[in-house]
């Protein structure tokens, strides 16, 4: 099977685990993996990780490029550049897009992006709305697939063990608060930090289900589908190290102790297990044609808040106006009425 795959953040744990897997199982496709920034020098361990899985495979076809998801600028440019690559047959039809990225900040003053707008909730939602609405038009019409990452603490009903404080969606006519939000109360860094995680989360289910909508109303697009997936509980993870220290000891704990507790929860992974998972919703023909929320690799419903259709209209609107998405630059409309 050939095709272009595109993964953002993919120096990531589960990232690395899943450019791995895709070559290894699928190589003839061409593998494209987005990181931040590709240093001449210095580079980090993670980034020479992922450089070093082309000798694992020599017939590899890895292509690493640099797209800062806290630049809309540099999303638009790289997204410009793949576009034409496929219409001049320089690579193939994109097959699938795996939005992995993802920020947050549990420490510290709220971060902001070079657009003026919350870190977190630019890379984690709006410049992965920017770039796959860009690349539909380049994606196979017969199979192309969007896969979305997100977590179990979507859900404002969770009760997350590591945060005070859950998702929380606001209203449809206060969206503002998810790009520029007012300054953390001193001592609420930490759960704040986490809302403001799971509500970008939140927002990916709730694309996943508006862009749906939108594909399955569209003759020429309607084969092209979106998935969100959880990847569980990954022990294994390096984003654990931003957690507090006693976070962080329990997650090392765990994951020493992995090999047991397997067996009593499904919700424990490593980042190979959920890496699995991924490449299987991305590629796997059991999955063609399929849309929806998953739990690794089992179809689940999503919180019912992310099916408010209210919310997903404003969420879409304003993503699309923060953005500043003309009308040629991608497929789909504004919003596609009922």
């Amino acid at each position: 099977m050939s095709g272009t795959i595109i993964i953002t953040g993919a120096t990531g744990s589960l990232a690395v685990e899943t450019v791995r897997y895709l070559i290894s199982s699928h190589p003839s496709l061409t593998v494209i993996g987005t990181v931040r920034h590709v240093p001449e020098s210095s580079k980090s361990p993670y980034l020479l990780q992922l450089q070093a899985i082309p000798r694992e495979f020599p017939k590899a076809k890895l292509f690493i490029k640099s797209m800062d998801l806290n630049s809309l600028t540099e999303v638009r440019s790289f997204a410009d550049d793949i576009a034409n690559q496929v219409a001049t047959g320089d690579l193939p039809p994109i097959a699938a897009i795996i939005c992995n990225a993802f920020t947050w900040s549990l420490s510290g003053a709220l971060q902001f992006s070079r657009d003026g707008y919350e870190s977190t909730f630019q890379v984690n939602h709006l410049s992965h709305f920017l770039l796959v609405l860009k690349l539909l038009s380049r994606m196979d019409r017969q199979s192309g697939r969007v896969v979305m990452l997100s977590s179990e603490v979507h859900d404002p009903e969770h009760r997350n063990p590591l945060s005070k404080l859950g998702a929380m969606f606001p209203q449809e006519d206060d969206m503002e608060q998810l790009v520029k939000p007012v300054a953390d109360s001193p001592g609420t860094e930490h759960d704040m930090g986490w809302r403001r995680y799971a509500t970008s989360k939140l927002a990916n289910v709730m694309f996943m289900h508006s862009l749906n909508y939108q594909l399955e109303h569209n003759p020429s697009l309607g084969k092209i589908t979106v998935t969100a997936m959880d990847p569980g509980a990954i022990l294994d993870s390096r984003a654990h190290n931003e957690q507090r220290t006693i976070n962080r000891f329990m997650f090392g704990i765990m994951n020493r102790l992995f090999p047991l507790l397997k067996f009593f929860s499904s919700r424990f992974r490593s980042t190979a297990d959920s890496a699995r998972d991924l490449v299987a919703l991305a590629m796997d023909s059991k999955y063609h044609g399929v849309r929806g929320y998953f739990d690794g690799q089992k179809a689940i419903c999503s919180a019912s808040a992310s099916r408010d259709k209210v919310r997903m209209k404003a969420l879409w609107m304003a993503c699309w106006e923060w953005a500043n998405v003309e009308e040629e630059e991608t497929c789909v409309g504004q919003w596609l009425s009922e």
